[in-house]
């Protein structure tokens, strides 16, 4: 029984080819005497970080790779790395060296010694744990975060914002189907999934400055956070990604408006002239803002692609432009002075339109 295999250790990654050699050394260290495989979860990481991790596999049959194709997220990428193996216990880790690996032990043997707890947490705000070198912006920001997201928790977690923690197999199997894998947070989608509480336990650990490569903390980041938070929240009412798309499709109803109002009533141009340019304009600021938020698992990336994304998009909501331009045009002329109102119109008339259609010919083809 000594030789079974007890622990995987999911790293999910995406340029970290400096940390890789680093990371399975301290693992190897931290984990002596334990069974245990790393599952580096790349998300075709332009830097060779995929390569680097098969080169260590060769040598070191502990460390697996799976490398991702016209896939992205931190969230969807543990969830792949964790159902990908056998062990009873999976635990989760950044692969910027910035969690704590020497505390893998300590939760391993917290699970192995209690049937009933459910997941280990590396938590950097109970006693003993410590943020590092945040600064009083970041310590802010994660704090709102954390009260913001016991809205949604079923647990009193100090630290439901955690990417470090260690979970029971087969509870990841049972809720993956359940799991909307958006943004960087597993550790939320994971608790909140769940259809009863999971008993869990906080370790504490100091949270390490980066010496290699590039925080991925960023805008869109944040708001993916702020997007899962809404799913859990409101998701069963109306679908995230549509409400993604719609609030888009508001902002785009701003350009389009700043161009029609620009082109009509300060340059002169035509009523129709102006709402088929300004239509055009709109479509364009919808389309690069969906790519990078509404359908950020897939989207579209490359001039050539992107290009073609573009064109698509246009061609699939053609129907609802030439919609949009006739309605708007036919309420105009009913009454001239109307002019706003009658291009509201024709944008509601093909917002849902859009939507279908673009979610199945320009993002659903990759």
């Amino acid at each position: 029984m000594k030789d079974l295999l007890e622990l995987a250790v999911v790293i999910p990654t995406f340029n970290e080819i400096g940390n890789v050699p680093t990371l399975v050394a301290k693992l190897d260290a931290a984990l002596q005497g334990r069974n245990w495989e790393a599952i580096f979860v790349d998300d075709d990481s332009p830097d060779g970080t995929a390569q680097a991790a098969r080169e260590i596999a060769r040598l070191d049959r502990r460390v697996r790779v799976i490398q991702r194709i016209g896939r992205r997220g931190l969230s969807s990428a543990c969830i792949e790395g964790m159902c990908a193996t056998a062990a009873p216990v999976v635990a989760v880790i950044d692969g910027d060296l910035q969690h704590d690996e020497t505390i893998l032990p300590k939760m391993l043997d917290a699970l192995q010694a209690d049937e009933a707890l459910d997941v280990v947490i590396g938590s950097r705000f109970v006693d003993g744990g410590c943020t590092g070198d945040w600064d009083r912006d970041r310590v802010a920001k994660s704090a709102f975060a954390t009260k913001l997201s016991r809205r949604v928790l079923k647990a009193d977690l100090s630290d439901p914002m955690s990417g470090f923690f260690m979970i029971r197999t087969q509870i990841v199997r049972e809720l993956s189907p359940h799991l909307n894998a958006i943004g960087f947070k597993i550790l939320l989608d994971l608790m909140t999934g769940s259809p009863k509480p999971l008993k869990f336990l906080e370790l504490p650990y100091t949270f390490r400055v980066r010496t290699e490569g590039e925080s991925k903390l960023d805008h869109v980041v944040a708001m993916e956070y702020l997007i899962a938070i809404y799913d859990r929240m409101f998701g069963r009412v109306v679908p995230v990604r549509f409400a993604m798309f719609s609030a888009i499709g508001a902002l785009g109803a701003g350009v389009h408006f700043l161009f029609l109002g620009i082109l009509f009533k300060e340059l002169g141009m035509s009523f129709i002239g102006a709402t088929i340019v300004a239509t055009i304009a709109a479509m364009t600021f919808n389309f690069f803002l969906n790519n990078a938020l509404t359908y950020r698992d897939s989207r579209l990336k490359g001039a050539k692609e992107l290009f073609d994304g573009w064109v698509t998009f246009c061609i699939v909501c053609s129907v609802g432009a030439v919609a949009n331009v006739g309605v708007a045009a036919f309420l105009y002329d009913a009454r001239a002075d109307t002019w706003a109102f009658s291009a509201l119109s024709g944008i509601l008339v093909s917002a849902v339109w859009n939507y279908a259609l673009s979610s199945r010919f320009t993002w659903g083809r990759y």
